[in-house]
């Protein structure tokens, strides 16, 4: 029987070696353009190979393959229209002024020596009230980063600051659907789950904060970087206006009052337009007017430059190449080669599950399970190793907690335990990988690529160490009086 597990485990390794290789492979020719279609030809690839081990030694059926993958799909629909209106807005606000408003205002407010720590402490306070990573770095994370790149920070640290705050309130709000699925999942109560966080969320986030803080005063504005020249320039092509405002602080109402996300996105995306043809006719009509036919009416100009606005990717000229970038926007169109990332992701997570494959994988840690500090340890490894392989956080939080349910149980610690650890590895960890459903999220939203901002996000790399440290300490970790 013994044999028969090794075995069963060494052909489980093959689909991950292979898919490892063909991206490593993938990303060394094209770089970071493997996104658009190199990266999934390596996913769908590797769904293959593991498909026929199973079929050939494992005698699994080819129908429990297409279950798995409609299941897994399915799961990432909702996910998927997100995507979508993230893009959306991510277009209406830059055309609209909004964005161009809070870097104007942003720059004049925030000193560059304090600017990295009040990115990621205004991230977390906002994903925290909201609970969504995502929609945080979609809105105010997008004006971040134009502030901070007017400031001369670069993407990866720009970009790291604010996925490390988002991804603070993430895990630990009580309106997040990580929190509330790690806790349930592992049968603990949800504020029990949260409180039980703190004593290794908070020491992190404190540690995330002092080193941006630091990070900070030692940064030095490059020669050449005129901040304010570029950004009177930016308000000489947008009408700059206070009131433009209403439109994140009606979506931060609409996310406080607890709407459905879809629904928030969706209003957001329609009065963000509508604030377009107020506030900035001409760059609606310069838009417009580069599509419609020659001599169109004016409204059907500006109906074009409108729906351009929403769905296409749009530059502005000017006159200032980085300030041409910071007021470009991808659209709906922009999140597509995301979007065929996160399928292909997906249809290889559910054959390496459908296959038993992950079973077989996770068994190779639970000899390092005996031990309180091993046993979490393993089970932090565990959550980061599912986050590379199947690609999403939602099912490696699942899976991790159900692989290590019983163990905690048999060695009598609190499901609590186990619920912190999962958060502290699967949630926090699912952006730093460049084929997961967050980094590629992350990366398109910021158009900075995971591997870019990944050594910046330290409060995702310190998360897993931290809750290690204090299985090692033992600090407030208990058996079961029963």
């Amino acid at each position: 029987m013994k044999k028969e597990s090794i075995y069963r485990t060494c052909i489980s390794l093959i689909p991950i070696v292979v898919l490892v290789c063909t991206l490593a492979i993938s990303i060394s020719v094209f770089g970071s353009d493997a996104i658009l279609g190199a990266s999934q030809v390596s996913l769908l690839f590797s769904a293959g190979v593991c498909c026929a081990l199973a079929i050939w030694l494992f005698k699994t059926p080819w129908k429990d393959f297409e279950e798995a993958i409609k299941s897994n799909v399915g799961d990432v629909t909702t996910a998927i229209v997100i995507l979508f209106l993230i893009g959306a807005i991510s277009g209406t606000w830059t055309m609209s002024g909004v964005i161009p408003t809070l870097i104007y205002y942003g720059v004049k407010i925030i000193s560059p020596k304090i600017f990295l720590i009040t990115a990621c402490a205004t991230c977390a306070i906002v994903s925290l009230m909201i609970g969504s990573s995502w929609t945080t770095i979609a809105t105010i994370g997008v004006a971040l980063l134009g502030i901070g790149k007017a400031e001369g920070f670069s993407d990866g640290i720009i970009a790291g600051a604010i996925i490390s705050g988002a991804y603070f309130g993430d895990k630990i709000s009580p309106l997040s659907d990580t929190t509330v699925m790690a806790s349930s999942v592992s049968g603990t109560p949800l504020f029990t789950h949260i409180r039980y966080m703190l004593f290794t969320t908070v020491p992190s986030i404190v540690i995330t904060l002092l080193i941006f803080l630091i990070l900070g005063f030692t940064h030095e504005v490059p020669e050449g970087i005129d901040i304010s020249s570029g950004i009177e320039l930016m308000a000489s092509k947008f009408n700059i206006s206070l009131w433009l405002l209403s439109v994140p602080v009606l979506t931060a109402i609409m996310i406080a009052a607890r709407m459905p996300a879809l629904a928030v996105l969706m209003i957001s995306v329609i009065t963000a337009s509508i604030a377009a043809l107020i506030a900035q006719p001409d760059i609606i009509r310069e838009i417009g007017s580069a599509t419609a036919a020659s001599g169109a009416k004016d409204e059907v100009v500006m109906f074009t430059g409108s729906l351009r606005t929403i769905y296409d990717s749009v530059s502005l000229s000017t006159g200032n190449l980085e300030i041409d970038k910071l007021v470009s926007s991808r659209g709906m169109t922009g999140m597509l080669n995301t979007v065929y990332l996160i399928i292909c992701a997906m249809c290889f997570g559910a054959c390496m599950r459908a296959s038993g494959m992950l079973h077989h994988l996770a068994s190779l840690l639970i000899p390092l399970t005996k031990s309180r500090t091993g046993l979490v340890a393993s089970t932090a490894t565990t959550g980061i190793l599912l986050n590379g392989i199947v690609s999403d956080q939602y099912l490696s939080i699942i899976l991790t907690s159900s692989i290590y349910k019983d163990i905690y149980a048999k060695r009598g610690y609190e499901n609590r335990l186990l619920s912190r650890t999962v958060e502290d590895s699967s949630t926090v960890t699912s952006p730093l990988f460049p084929w997961s459903s967050c980094g590629m999220t992350q990366a398109t939203i910021l158009s900075v690529p995971t591997i870019v901002y990944l050594p910046y996000c330290f409060f995702c790399l310190i998360s897993p160490l931290m809750s290690i440290f204090v299985a090692l300490t033992g600090y407030r970790i208990y058996k079961r009086k029963d």
